[in-house]
């Protein structure tokens, strides 16, 4: 059970920075303990493999990361300042092959930063992937803008996913280097805007959550080639929700740790998607959508046991939680918290 919850947020929208909680065992309850104000915009966070360091992007033109020591819990110390990534607006960021690697929207680049390995604090790039690419959307996609970067499960991996480009590269890290090679792209249907994904806890499968169209992509994914194949589409919102009238925003997808369900974040509609996956992952079904309990969830995260949810309502300025029925898969909200401006809720 996570005995602490840290809340990232934009600090140019009004946000308090990296928010620490305290979370409640019995009831998953949040109680603010203090907020750190070193960086700025903190909108998306990472633990360290030993989770004794906290890293976060600075989300600005910039673009930046930075290190929090988490010797007191409670309390998070930066380790050193906030070092420039060499790329515009890092809205995500993963450990991978001991490196720190960022996914810059804004310049549509991954970045590759060194990592002190006795302290965990951050060194300089060592390395910039430059994606190229644009899609249809004329707002959006007028070229490539690398949304989130994370490892596959097996490690040897690192998948880039770009909204610019309706497309998932498929990357691998020269660790003497800090060198990125983009081995393969998988192209998806054209405009979707693909944002993040997430893998079932098998490992053969990856979903996609595509920010453009919202639907999720389901995928078969090979570790030992480094491919991925899509199998289907599924909608995160009921029959006659969105449109131009009601345009939504997918943000965030999460699976259950025993793979029965997911749960993908509604901007916009304002609600978490329930859905149903089979048990060989390649069927996905939408069960419900039930309210986020504020307006435009920009995260949602999971407990390690799958029993509580949490979102982060940036626009409404709270994260609200849930308890999920283990049977159904259905949320329902047990409580919120105020944290302006909040972007992401990671828990230790």
């Amino acid at each position: 059970m996570a005995a602490h919850a840290y809340i990232g947020s934009f600090t140019s929208a009004g946000g308090r920075g990296l928010t620490t909680a305290a979370v409640d065992p019995g009831t998953g309850a949040l109680t603010v303990l203090g907020s750190a104000t070193e960086v700025a915009d903190p909108s998306f966070l990472a633990l360290s493999a030993d989770r004794e360091v906290l890293y976060t992007v600075s989300e600005t033109s910039e673009g930046g990361a930075a290190a929090f020591s988490l010797a007191d819990p409670a309390a998070p110390r930066q380790l050193g300042g906030t070092v420039p990534v060499r790329g515009s607006a890092p809205t995500h960021l993963c450990l991978h092959g001991g490196h720190l690697v960022t996914a810059n929207y804004t310049s549509g680049s991954v970045s590759v930063l060194a990592l002190d390995a006795a302290g965990g604090g951050l060194g300089a790039v060592r390395s910039v992937l430059e994606h190229e690419g644009d899609g249809p959307d004329k707002k959006r996609q007028r070229g490539p803008h690398a949304h989130m970067v994370l490892p596959d499960p097996s490690g040897r991996w690192l998948l880039s996913v770009d909204l610019g480009t309706d497309s998932v590269r498929v990357c691998e890290l020269d660790t003497a280097t800090g060198e990125l090679e983009i081995e393969r792209e998988l192209g998806l249907r054209s405009g979707v805007g693909p944002r993040h994904m997430t893998f079932h806890p098998r490992g053969d499968r990856a979903y996609v959550m595509n920010e453009l169209r919202s639907v999720v992509t389901v995928c078969r994914w090979d570790a030992a080639a480094g491919s991925l194949r899509p199998v289907t589409e599924v909608s995160v919102l009921p029959e006659g929700a969105g449109g131009p009238e009601n345009p939504n925003y997918p943000s965030e997808l999460v699976v259950s740790p025993d793979g029965r369900f997911a749960w993908a974040a509604n901007r916009g509609h304002n609600s978490i998607a329930v859905l149903s996956l089979d048990e060989s992952g390649d069927r996905m079904e939408l069960l419900d959508t039930v309210p986020c309990g504020g307006d435009w969830p920009r995260h949602l995260t999971a407990d390690a046991s799958g029993r509580r949810l949490y979102a982060s309502n940036e626009r409404s300025g709270d994260v609200t939680w849930f308890d999920v029925d283990q049977e159904t898969g259905i949320p329902k909200q047990a409580g919120s918290v105020e944290v302006p401006a909040a972007s992401c809720v990671l828990l230790r």
